[in-house]
């Protein structure tokens, strides 16, 4: 949940309780108070949707930016491996999650390999980490939803030779290795240079050059 619309539902909450300390409880009151409701809440998933890039777009931009890993070949062998992470019960994580599937599925090569996508909930950062050993997954995908688990799941790859994407930039000042911003109508690739490292992706600097770089 992002951080803006995390604060209206705590104030929508203190709104409430002034409502009934007021006596505000008849139907009118109620009445108005979840019309309000509806319309801050609706403003808040307006304002997340404006941020996040377009999921057909990040497919392509995910394809495109393997590519500049010089370690990613390596890495993925034969056959490029990408887990989507999803947060389970969230309808809008899963939508982008399953939307990544079916765009990469048009995409008939991520970093010069044929590929192939499964779909995992988030139940634990170290849980994340076994199945991206056990799948031997090149690229971790986390959906939306996932802001508050972010840094732990970084925690839980150092050391470990995968490339993170986040579905929003914001994941990326948290220590996913590469997210996607808007700027200026386009979409913009954001780099944790550091958090790479750490993970063993190596971008060469034409990739670089390009995106914005979080030190």
């Amino acid at each position: 949940m992002r951080v803006a619309e995390l604060s209206r539902r705590r104030w929508l909450a203190g709104l409430a309780g002034l409502a009934g300390l007021a006596g505000l409880a008849g139907s009118a009151g109620l009445a108005g108070l979840a019309g309000l409701a509806a319309s801050v809440l609706a403003s808040g998933r307006a304002s997340a949707e404006v941020d996040l890039v377009p999921v057909r777009r990040q497919a392509k931009l995910l394809a495109k930016v393997a590519g500049y890993d010089r370690n990613f070949k390596k890495r993925a062998g034969p056959k490029a491996r990408v887990l989507v992470v999803v947060r389970g019960r969230d309808a809008e994580s899963e939508r982008v999650g399953e939307q990544l599937v079916s765009e990469l599925a048009s995409v008939p090569t991520i970093g010069g390999l044929p590929h192939e996508e499964s779909v995992v909930e988030f139940s634990g950062a170290d849980s994340l980490l076994g199945a991206v050993k056990e799948r031997g997954a090149a690229i971790v995908y986390l959906a939306t939803g996932l802001a508050d688990e972010i840094s732990a799941i970084a925690d839980a790859l150092v050391g470990t030779s995968v490339l993170s994407v986040g579905a929003v930039a914001e994941y990326v000042d948290r220590r996913a290795v590469v997210g996607f911003e808007r700027q200026g109508g386009k979409a913009k690739i954001v780099v944790h240079l550091k958090q790479a490292r750490r993970q063993k992706v190596k971008f060469r600097s034409s990739l670089l050059k390009l995106a914005r770089v979080i030190q």
